[in-house]
């Protein structure tokens, strides 16, 4: 089936007339601005520098200040208010995952005749397995489904009360590692490659070789944070390297990205940049990021486009040859043309995200919309829009301190409060002017007339916008209730039972299901329940 695959794909691309290129994307995890090499950093990244270098440095690019929805707008080309997930991450116990309606960029592109493969970290959620990388676009998936786990052991802990192995090839457990993606030797076939490595996420784990590079930094989390980077570097080289080998090389464009700002408190460092992961401010969403290939009309170039990751859903599929035939759904544009050719970019502005669920508990206040929010905006809500040369922000946008590198030996306790923030407290809404990228002029109160637009543009925006799709957690996802392993919960008894004579009694079989659900549930709970007494005795 894996041959006539192939087969099938190259007719697909030969009756085009034209190969295109070979898309590699790589997505590191929590990769602060200020920790790679040519943004100045003490972390050595000899191979990340060189392929900026050889390319194009995208110095006025921006992500989502979290994981699931960086990763969501890659696959979608939509913002978090067109897909129901505005708020915060999917979580590993959530019943939630991408829209099934929604295309994914690997289905696009099967369909323009590549072949597509997923390495790394999914964190799109598995509650189905109609939710899993293999069912949304990817030939093959190896890797993790939540969002974090042990680097080597591939243990993931939701909380203290859930956890269980997550390494995945395909749909099943991979016990054994084993993979060869680019090792094949049809070139023809134009590849997809996602590799969207956990690294440099919590935990703080690398090998030995690599922490002795940097034994003089006395910071312990920052010295195990820069092994980890260097990890990245020396990963991403490796990639390169078989490309050129296997005659990927000449044909393919390599894209690199941050999912997010650095975690000061994980070792992460974004200075200059105000803020870090899980804030709207520019250290929490303004990333490192570099398009490499030989097929660019412009290289050794730093670009100062305004790009969002959003927009690399319809660049890569414009650059695969696809045509969609309504983009108009899209919120994301065609930059390769800026990228390449430094032609005129078609984005003016970006819509971070407007989040209903994360206002300020008990905060509801009628001054947020008639007096801060000028009758146009409930201040209150959590939101964060770029137009033009203005940054607006309102609501409780996250922690907005300033965090120098941590490089002085005693831990956090000795820098965390050189820059502590000023302008946060009581407030409610901020403007920043992109001549003050490291936001410490706050024009809200100087420029009302500026406020007003954008809040009205945030209103706009919201009439567009689906309901939050935000679910509790559900016990019936603990992984010890399935093998010990992070998997697909719901919707498996549906598929187990394909292939299976009914039983002539059908109000039999629909009890015993029942039964064994409530069993689950029960066993689901007294676990809970253990858990959390073993914790309170720890406080006994």
């Amino acid at each position: 089936s894996n041959t006539r695959l192939i087969h099938t794909t190259e007719e697909k691309v030969l009756r085009r007339g034209r190969v295109p290129p070979h898309i590699v994307f790589v997505m590191v995890d929590d990769q602060g601005y200020n920790d790679i090499g040519y943004h100045g950093s003490e972390i050595h990244t000899p191979v990340l520098d060189q392929l900026a270098g050889e390319g194009v440095k995208l110095e006025n690019y921006y992500v989502q200040p979290i994981c699931s929805p960086t990763r969501s707008q890659l696959m979608t080309g939509r913002y978090q208010i067109h897909t129901g997930l505005q708020h915060s991450i999917i979580r590993a116990r959530q019943p939630l995952c991408l829209p099934s309606d929604i295309p994914t960029l690997p289905e696009r592109l099967r369909q323009a005749g590549y072949s597509t493969h997923m390495v790394g970290k999914w964190h799109l959620g598995f509650c189905r397995p109609e939710c899993l990388p293999t069912s949304r676009g990817f030939q093959s998936f190896l890797g993790s489904l939540t969002g974090s786990g042990d680097h080597f052991s591939f243990q993931s802990c939701d909380g203290t009360e859930a956890c269980g192995f997550d390494l995945h090839d395909g749909n099943r457990p991979a016990w054994e590692l084993k993979t060869a993606i680019i090792c094949e030797p049809n070139t023809r076939t134009p590849l997809f490659l996602y590799v969207a490595l956990q690294a440099v996420h919590t935990p703080l784990q690398a090998p030995g070789h690599l922490l002795r590079r940097y034994q003089t930094l006395g910071n312990r989390p920052r010295r195990h944070y820069a092994a980890m980077v260097s990890g990245v570097d020396e990963s991403v080289g490796e990639i390169v390297s078989e490309l050129r080998e296997r005659g990927y090389y000449n044909k393919s464009v390599l894209i690199y990205s941050s999912d997010n700002g650095g975690q000061p408190l994980s070792g992460g460092c974004n200075w200059p940049l105000r803020g870090g992961k899980g804030s709207y401010w520019e250290g929490g969403v303004r990333a490192v990021g570099f398009v490499h290939s030989p097929l660019l009309k412009r290289k050794r170039v730093v670009s100062q486009a305004l790009i969002h990751i959003s927009d690399w859903y319809p660049t890569l599929l414009s650059l695969a040859g696809y045509r969609d035939s309504d983009s108009s759904h899209l919120d994301g544009q065609d930059v390769w043309g800026a990228i390449s050719s430094g032609l005129p970019c078609p984005r003016t502005e970006i819509l971070f995200n407007i989040d209903p669920v994360s206002r300020r508990h008990g905060e509801v206040d009628p001054r947020l919309l008639n007096v801060n929010g000028f009758g146009i905006w409930d201040t209150g809500v959590r939101a964060a829009i770029r137009a033009g040369d203005w940054k607006l922000l309102t609501g409780n946008v996250g922690d907005g301190d300033w965090f120098p590198p941590q490089t002085m030996p005693g831990g956090p306790q000795q820098w965390q409060g050189m820059e502590k923030r000023r302008d946060q407290h009581g407030k409610a809404v901020w403007l920043f002017n992109t001549a003050d990228p490291y936001e410490r002029a706050d024009l809200a109160e100087a420029r009302p007339e500026v406020v007003k637009v954008l809040l009205a543009r945030l209103a706009e925006y919201n009439r567009t916008a689906v309901p939050p799709r935000n679910p509790p957690d559900d016990p019936m996802a603990d992984p010890q209730l399935h093998g010990g392993v992070w998997t697909p919960w719901l919707g498996q008894e549906e598929a187990g039972d394909e292939g299976v004579d009914e039983e002539p009694d059908n109000t039999n079989r629909k009890a015993r299901s029942k039964s064994t659900c409530r069993v689950c549930k029960l066993r689901a709970l007294f676990k809970k329940v253990g858990n959390r007494m073993q914790r309170a005795a720890l406080f006994l």
